[in-house]
């Protein structure tokens, strides 16, 4: 007589299916919470370090580790820095995501006169520039802190003189942040300051950048309107 067939265990199969499905999901998941996360820049409030549909990533880990799903730190390492671009949640409603430059820390005292910042009473550099690709109407500048440079954008005339100063002091546990295109920047100038819990990372590296996207899906790179010459710039 025929032996019986031995009945597979589907059970295992299954598992093993369940979890080769979910593995990815949870790596990216993953990565995205602890790692690295893509944004795209939607403004100009960061022009020219920073162009409309630029592609970046933000190192998430730079500073901590938030718990899952929460604005609260489960740790936190380090403090951004001055200078530093940083990605937050904008303190009007968290669920926006913004890119600035770190200007004060808590406890600063931040003046900002006739396009100048003084931190603490230190005054940072301000020079002239010859900015290669330069919009006309629009003045370019060096600006350094600590010796570490970065440009900056001002509509003409290059700095309006006798602007009385604005004092920002900075409370315990928030941040200031300006965008580098000065005078098109909606900022700590306008808004106040960012809680420290709203902090996401430090931007790190424009991976991808276009000059438009697609008509049918604007999130989407056109490819005919790539900027090769953005590719995997890091940024400072």
């Amino acid at each position: 007589m025929d032996q019986p067939t031995p009945q597979k265990n589907l059970k295992g199969t299954w598992n093993q299916a369940i979890l080769t499905f979910l593995f990815p999901i949870f790596l990216v998941l993953g990565v995205r919470w602890a790692l690295y996360e893509p944004f795209v820049i939607p403004s100009g409030s960061m022009i020219p370090n920073l162009l409309v549909h630029d592609h970046i990533l933000v190192k998430k880990f730079a500073f901590g580790l938030h718990f899952p799903f929460s604005d609260k730190w489960m740790f936190q390492w380090s403090k951004p820095e001055r200078g530093e671009i940083v990605v937050f949640k904008y303190p009007e409603n968290p669920d926006v995501y913004y890119i600035k430059r770190l200007i004060g820390l808590p406890g600063d005292e931040v003046v900002v006169q006739d396009g100048h910042i003084t931190v603490n009473g230190m005054k940072w550099d301000l020079s002239p520039l010859a900015y290669t690709n330069a919009e006309s109407g629009f003045a370019y500048y060096n600006e350094s802190i600590d010796g570490n440079p970065h440009v900056v954008r001002f509509m003409t005339p290059e700095v309006v003189e006798g602007i009385a100063p604005k004092v920002y002091k900075v409370p315990n546990g928030h941040f200031f942040f300006m965008g580098d295109n000065r005078d098109q920047s909606s900022d700590s100038r306008y808004w106040g300051f960012v809680k420290n819990d709203y902090i996401v990372g430090k931007a790190w590296l424009i991976w991808l950048s276009c000059d438009a996207t697609l008509p049918s899906m604007t999130f989407v790179c056109d490819p005919s309107q790539l900027r090769w010459n953005r590719f995997f710039q890091k940024l400072k």
